[in-house]
Formats: C-alpha cells, structure tokens, sequence
C-alpha cells in the first residue's frame, strides 16, 4: 500500500501491570507499553497496577471485557514460575479462544535476548467476549520485544498480509 491508501485504526488498549512491589511511579513496563501504542497512535482507555492475585485479576480483567471502549488489554507481570505468577490462571478461565501462535512466537523471539531462560515465560493471549487480551512478562525488555515484534504490526490494520484489527469487528459473531 501506498502512504496515501494508508487507513488510520486507531486500537482502544488498557494496560494493567500486575505487581506487588512496583507502583505507577517505578512502573517501567506499563510506562513503555504506554509509550510504544501511544506512539502507534493508539488509544489508552485505561491503565492501573493490580496485586498479584488472580481474583483482582479477573475483576479488573472482567470489567474491561465488558467495556465497549476496550478492544484489547495487555497486561505486563505474572507470567512466570513462582507462586506469585497468577497471571496465566487469572487470565485463561476468561478467554472465548486462545492464540496459541502469541506465546510461541513470542518465546522463538524472546530466545534472541535472554535464550534458553526463555522457557520461564507463560506469555499467553486470547480473546473474551470480543476483546483481544496479551498477558507479559513484567520485565521492561520483554514487554519492548512483544511491542515491536508482534503487537506493532498485529495491531496496525495496515499490516499485510493480515492482522488483528481487521478481526476486531467479528470477534463476537456466532
């Protein structure tokens, strides 16, 4: 496509850092999703830090689902081994779908930076009630990976030869 056939599709996003010990000043993940879909021209709807537990999860998780302002949520933290890491069983009970294509990818890309300790992540993502969700690690590095390596392109209707965005208006068909 040309510069001039270029369609503008903005995507509604809300970012939720799951944490028990960061807060939005010291919030180095969630600052550089912010920075990254806002310099995409998206859309931050809303953006909180939510404990690491994975009733909060879901609350917080449920009400964005439901909130036709949301089409997709990412979420940074949690995704990893230890007991604090819920993020996965928080999410998951929640997804319509899953795509399973997001986590392997990202692990294939994650390898180049950190590689074999790639296999602690559980990046997860699917879809809930017509809303697209992509669970990170809550590293800074990872979170910049997932940005620039798939959620740029698959969040531009303009990437060829498909993406997400164009699917936004039929997830909820039955």
């Amino acid at each position: 496509m040309t510069d001039e056939n270029r369609r503008v599709r903005p995507v509604k996003l809300a970012i939720m850092t799951i944490s028990d010990s960061r807060t939005l000043d010291n919030d180095t993940s969630g600052d550089a999703l912010v920075e990254m879909a806002t310099q995409d021209g998206h859309q931050i709807i809303e953006r909180l830090l939510v404990p690491d537990n994975i009733y909060q999860i879901r609350y917080t998780m449920s009400r964005w689902i439901i909130d036709a302002d949301v089409e997709a949520v990412i979420t940074t933290g949690g995704t990893g081994l230890t007991g604090y890491d819920g993020t996965p069983e928080a999410v998951t009970p929640l997804f319509d779908r899953t795509i399973d294509g997001f986590g392997e990818l990202f692990r294939q890309i994650s390898y180049q930076t950190v590689g074999t300790s790639t296999i602690a992540s559980r990046a997860v993502a699917g879809v809930a009630n017509g809303t697209f969700i992509f669970s990170l690690p809550g590293s800074t590095g990872a979170c910049k990976d997932a940005w620039r390596n798939i959620l740029h392109d698959q969040l531009d209707i303009n990437h060829r030869p498909c993406n997400l965005v164009d699917l936004i208006p039929r997830l909820t068909e039955s």
